[in-house]
């Protein structure tokens, strides 16, 4: 795997590796019902846009988007009889900030059964906010093949680009300030289902996979 480049100075993207667990004061702005329709809202465009199923694969991104992507991929199955391939993909070696990482990071597996190339595969993670971590996914899904195209599928959009990527498709958009976290719930990691948004006590660092 290819080392970290240095992270430009400013950026405000926390590394998800050395990200701490810290009580959030917010609102919560989806709750369990909102996340079910929205992964069967886009379950549904997925598949319309893609124009069927043949060839078309889910990836999730540790970690949230991994059991998100195999809601999707579950729904897909219920509406259309088929059930795509699922993989998992850990970016913690190919981001630009990987030098402010702990020397030891947590690296959460990546597990990709199934062939990408010539196939159009679905980036999946829970929220979609600069640009860097689907950047450094892109490039780690180059290293196992080189698929036909690659699309996004995101939880929420809080917006702040840093970088010229856009979802595909989105469950939820959120206008934020820099200042706000935004923290994806799910029942297999964190046992609830929702989507919250508020500040954190003191300016702790954000719970992994808040922000992407």
């Amino acid at each position: 795997m290819r080392p970290g480049r240095p992270r430009e100075a400013g950026k405000e993207e926390t590394p998800r590796a050395t990200q701490l667990v810290q009580p959030m004061t917010g609102r919560r702005i989806m709750a369990a019902e909102d996340v079910r329709r929205a992964v069967i809202r886009v379950s549904h465009e997925i598949v319309e846009k893609h124009g069927g199923t043949d060839g078309l694969a889910l990836v999730g991104i540790q970690r949230r988007g991994v059991p998100l992507a195999r809601r999707i991929a579950d729904a897909i199955a219920e509406h259309d009889d088929v059930m795509l391939p699922v993989g998992a993909l850990d970016i913690t070696f190919y981001r630009d900030d990987l030098s402010l990482v702990a020397q030891q990071p947590i690296v959460k597996g990546t597990d990709i059964g199934f062939d990408l190339n010539g196939r159009t595969i679905v980036l999946v993670d829970d929220v979609l906010y600069t640009g860097r971590t689907i950047r450094a996914a892109m490039d780690a899904l180059m290293d196992f093949g080189r698929p036909r195209a690659i699309r996004l599928a995101v939880m929420v959009d809080r917006g702040h680009r840093e970088l010229p990527i856009r979802a595909d498709h989105v469950g939820k958009n959120v206008p934020t300030s820099r200042e706000e976290v935004v923290h994806v719930l799910v029942e297999e990691i964190d046992g609830e289902d929702g989507v919250e948004i508020g500040r954190l006590p003191g300016g702790s660092v954000v719970a992994g996979g808040a922000d992407s």
